[in-house]
């Protein structure tokens, strides 16, 4: 007597691609993100107070330009 077929548990794929991520495969990225856009912003906080580059002077000014708009 030969045993019945499985059916597989969900419908075959029709070709799309179904791709399923976790929450935190999308929340970490963006917390990192705005992590370092904070630490850019605000150079206090992360123990550079003293240095003075060119790359703060120009958020600032991004900053101030998006603030008028």
């Amino acid at each position: 007597m030969p045993a019945p077929a499985h059916t597989p548990p969900h419908p075959a794929s029709t070709g799309g691609v179904d791709i399923r991520l976790p929450w935190w495969a999308l929340a970490l990225p963006i917390l990192a993100f705005l992590t370092l856009l904070t630490l850019i912003l605000n150079p206090a906080h992360a123990g550079t107070a003293g240095a003075d580059t060119g790359l703060t002077h120009v958020v600032e000014h991004a900053a101030q330009l998006i603030h008028h708009a």
